[in-house]
Order: structure tokens, then C-alpha cells, then sequence
């Protein structure tokens, strides 16, 4: 009787008649099943050629390592949660992509929800979390339902958060600065003449809406320009909530000549309320949005913006998660990671109407 194959299998040769398990594969590869475990847990001290071995033999077999097991035998599952505000914005799935990506290339999976605001959806979302055993989780939402995440933190799940963070050795905190990016907006806007500049938040209840109004007020006053409470509108970071805020604002008069908006789907939806008035942007309305989507640059006309970039905040996010999972010591965990906005200056702002000619009318004299 020939005897068996042992060793890497020849170009295009399968090795479908043998149960496909790690066992196996360390056989192939002519390696412990140690070895194996550890180079499918991309554990840097393995052997890089015993490493190549390893994959050579994964890759001719199309091994597809159980997970649930590897996480019972090491502790670790490698999947990390992110909980998101709304999938049908823009900004959240480019968070995701830019979270996933840097997640994959360090060898981890990533399990995603998304709450829509809704607590109900919250504690749906944990509980698929801890069902699923996950390493740590990033809470991106712009708002924190304390009580419920208490269960992550219960079980010293580190958890990494926008804006703010609850006390604990196992929680990180996105910082991100607000002021710096709407005083450019607002500065942008006074240089071009404006004096009377609407706001339109987000809901009022989450921090995140809170540090943008108080970001624009206190950026007003330093040009200044007392905010006016009847051009400050609550939105509700959707399109449609945009719309309707513009709608309110068309009945102010006199109506401002520029407005500034917590976040982009809110601008676009101002942008959509303009036209259906029958009036243009910039030239009856100056218009800056807050993220800079991807589709804020092909809007009509081109959106001026705030952005806050999402590869960062995926980048500081992943970061904070993958150093509490991966050091055990604690005290040397950084807990803030700081996030800057800059403005992005497109064609959705411009000189209000007649400041021009005010202008020529001073040179002329």
C-alpha cells in the first residue's frame, strides 16, 4: 500500500478525502498543531517559514478555521463590535469600511449593528455582542445609553466611545473637536460678510449636538456676532429633518443669509428645501454642512463643509481596542485619543447678495 502524502500538497492538488481540521494541517505542514493555532491567530512570534508552511497548506485545502472554537480555546474571539447611530447615513458606512479595513489587515472580524437611535435597538445590538463573545466594542453613535452598556462593562469588555465615555479601566474616549472646525466655518463665513447665520442642530439630547450649537455660539461671539435664538433650529441629522428646518427658516424674516448645519444630510436636505423655494445656493443662501461625505463634494452645488475624518476615528478606534485586548498592563492604556475638523471650502458659500456692490459703492466714495 502507497503510503500517505505528508508535507505542502503540489500546485492544484486537494486533500478532500481527510477531515479538514488543524490536526491536519499541522501534519501537511510538517508543524505542531501549536504552530498552527498560533499562525491562524497571527501571533508574530511564529516561525515565518514554519508560518508559510501553514498557509500554504490553508490555502490548498481551503481550511476555514472554526472561530467559535478558537475563541473557547484562546479566550479570544478576534471580533470586535461596532454599534453605529443610522446605516442609511452616509457617514456611517464609510466609518465602517475605514473600521473593517484596518480590522482585517490585523487580522481580526468585525460584527456590526446599528441602533437607529432606539434604546430597544441598543440592547438588541449588546446582547448579539455578548452572544457573540466579542474582544471589545466600539460604541459609534454619538450618544451613550449608560445603563444598558453597563453589561459590556460588567464583563470587562473594553469598550472605545465618541464625544463621551463612562468611567472605567477598560473604556477610551474619541475626542473630538468641535471648536476648531466650526470657528474656521464661522470665520469663513464672517470674512465673506455674513451677519445673519442660522444653525440647524441635531437632536438636542446627545452630547455630540450639543458641543456643535455651543461650538457655533461661542465661535459667533469671538466675531463678534450675538447668536439670534429664533435662527437657531433643532434637526434631526436626517435629509428629511433639513428640509423641514429650512421650511421654518424661510418663514423668519428677515431670513438669514447663511446657515450652518450639524451635519451634511442635514445640508443636503437645506440644500433640496432652497430649491424647492425657488431660490439659490450661495447666491440668496450661503450653505456649510459637518462630516464631508463622499457625496458632499458632487452635490449641487458642491458642499462647503467640516470634516471630521472617518479614517481617523476608525483608526483611534481600533487602536484603543486592540491595546486593551492585546497589553496587560492597564495603567500604560492611553484613554483619550483627540480627533481634529477642518474646514473644506466648496461652492455652497459665497458673498451675500449685495455685499458687492456695498463694496464697490466704498471704493468708489
Amino acid at each position: 500500500m502507497a503510503n500517505k502524502k505528508s508535507g505542502p500538497l503540489k500546485s492544484g492538488e486537494k486533500k478532500t478525502s481527510e477531515r479538514m481540521d488543524m490536526r491536519t494541517i499541522a501534519r501537511l505542514a510538517k508543524v505542531s498543531i501549536a504552530t498552527v493555532s498560533r499562525t491562524i491567530n497571527h501571533v508574530s512570534t511564529v516561525n515565518p517559514k514554519m508560518a508559510k508552511r501553514v498557509r500554504e497548506v490553508i490555502d490548498e485545502l481551503d481550511y476555514f478555521p472554526n472561530t467559535q472554537a478558537r475563541a473557547l480555546g484562546s479566550g479570544r474571539s478576534r471580533l470586535f463590535g461596532l454599534i453605529v447611530s443610522d446605516i442609511t447615513n452616509p457617514f456611517f458606512p464609510e466609518l465602517i469600511q475605514g473600521f473593517e479595513d484596518i480590522a482585517v489587515e490585523h487580522g481580526y472580524e468585525i460584527l456590526v449593528s446599528s441602533t437607529n437611535y432606539d434604546p430597544k435597538r441598543m440592547s438588541h445590538c449588546i446582547r448579539r455582542m455578548l452572544e457573540r463573545k466579542v474582544d471589545g466594542v466600539a460604541v459609534m453613535t454619538f450618544g451613550i445609553e449608560e445603563p444598558l452598556l453597563d453589561q459590556l462593562a460588567k464583563r470587562k469588555i473594553p469598550m472605545v466611545f465618541i464625544d463621551v465615555a463612562p468611567e472605567g479601566p477598560g473604556n477610551s474616549l474619541l475626542k473630538v473637536d468641535y471648536q476648531h472646525g466650526i470657528r474656521q466655518g464661522v470665520q469663513h463665513l464672517v470674512a465673506m460678510g455674513h451677519r445673519n447665520i442660522a444653525f440647524i442642530t441635531g437632536p438636542v439630547k446627545l452630547h455630540s449636538a450639543q458641543s456643535r450649537l455651543a461650538a457655533f455660539s461661542s465661535s459667533l461671539k469671538e466675531c463678534g456676532i450675538t447668536p439670534t435664538p429664533k435662527w437657531i433650529i433643532e434637526g434631526d441629522y436626517t435629509l428629511e429633518g433639513g428640509t423641514a428646518a429650512m421650511k421654518q427658516l424661510l418663514n423668519i424674516k428677515p431670513m438669514p443669509t447663511a446657515v450652518m448645519c450639524s451635519n451634511d444630510m442635514t445640508a443636503i436636505g437645506v440644500l433640496h428645501g432652497v430649491y424647492r423655494a425657488g431660490l439659490r445656493v450661495p447666491d440668496d443662501l450661503s450653505v456649510v454642512g459637518f462630516d464631508d461625505i463622499h457625496i458632499a463634494a458632487v452635490t449641487i452645488p458642491p458642499l462647503t463643509t467640516i470634516q471630521m475624518s472617518r479614517f481617523e476615528l476608525a483608526h483611534a478606534a481600533f487602536v484603543a481596542l486592540r491595546s486593551h485586548v492585546e497589553s496587560e498592563h492597564s495603567a500604560a492604556h492611553k484613554r483619550e485619543y483627540n480627533i481634529r475638523t477642518d474646514l473644506i471650502a466648496r461652492e455652497s458659500t459665497d458673498f451675500p447678495r449685495g455685499a458687492m456692490a456695498h463694496l464697490r459703492k466704498g471704493k468708489q466714495a
